[in-house]
């Protein structure tokens, strides 16, 4: 069976997932785990202020990509596909970061849309759900863009019925109203007030009243999850399909955004790299 592999590149993280797609006792289509990685790289920090991608930050990505890359050769990777989200498509020296991509990985890096993101999230997001829970409405919320996606399953068959992306992510909310440690009263509020009045954007075009089912995918949301269960470590099997009701995600979310810098970090599952923006996600989440 052919082993294949994606890189995710985003505002905050960049991730790897190697696979063997198909082969005996999977379904076509279906993909078999080999290796999963994500690193931290902040490739979009300060593009919402700058409008481009700083150097350090495209060093540090060069630097995660390079790991990545001798993974795959490792690994014999057949296909490799590479896409790039939100400070990418915001950039206005991308071709710089286009440039490193293709010296360091040997491919080219696409650049997707906000709305061709969402449906992919969408599509990810419910492979391991049951048609019976739909429709459901996927909430990706990345660093500098957040997606919002309506959709069913119908025969193995998924089906998007709306899609937004949004120019609201942690990274971004983050370095426009959250400065102070811990976020003062009128930064939570600023914060709150930007996000409500973004996303009621996509809210206009997602029909998420029709959904029986909310699905959460990507750090933010997994890092909820983490801290409401009081996980010593980041354990991505305790983590997949939790449940986390609406008062229990309204606190942590609150606690997240309140706590200081050292308080959010003594959370065992927190990633340091996640720490300064996970409170701003929070809000996100919470809204």
């Amino acid at each position: 069976m052919p082993r294949v592999a994606a890189i995710d590149c985003g505002t905050n993280s960049i991730r790897l997932l190697l696979a063997d797609a198909g082969g005996v006792g999977t379904a076509a289509g279906r993909l078999t785990d080999v290796h999963r990685e994500t690193r931290i790289v902040r490739l979009g920090k300060g593009v919402d202020a700058t409008g481009v991608l700083a150097a350090e930050a495209i060093e540090r990505t060069r630097l995660a990509l390079a790991d990545y890359t001798a993974i795959l050769r490792g690994a014999d990777a057949e296909r490799v596909r590479m896409v790039a989200t939100s400070a990418t498509r915001d950039a206005a020296n991308r071709e710089d970061f286009f440039g490193m991509v293709r010296d360091t990985l040997g491919t080219d890096a696409e650049v997707i849309s906000g709305d061709t993101e969402a449906r992919l999230s969408f599509t990810g997001a419910v492979g391991d759900l049951s048609a019976a829970d739909g429709p459901f409405v996927v909430v990706d919320v990345g660093g500098g863009s957040t997606e919002l996606v309506v959709g069913s399953v119908d025969g193995g068959e998924v089906q998007v019925h709306a899609a937004r992306s949004v120019d609201i992510g942690c990274v971004r909310i983050t370095e426009r109203c959250l400065r102070s440690d811990p976020p003062t009263a009128p930064e939570r509020t600023a914060a709150r007030d930007l996000a409500q009045s973004v996303l009621a954007e996509a809210f206009e075009h997602v029909p998420v009243a029709e959904a029986n089912t909310w699905v959460g995918v990507a750090g933010t949301v997994t890092t909820l999850s983490a801290v409401a269960q009081n996980l010593p470590e980041y354990d991505p099997e305790r983590i997949h399909l939790s449940r986390l009701p609406l008062p229990e995600l309204h606190r942590v979310a609150d606690e997240l955004l309140t706590l200081p810098r050292a308080g959010r970090l003594a959370f065992g599952a927190m990633h340091p790299g996640r720490v300064d923006v996970i409170g701003g996600g929070a809000l996100i989440v919470a809204i």
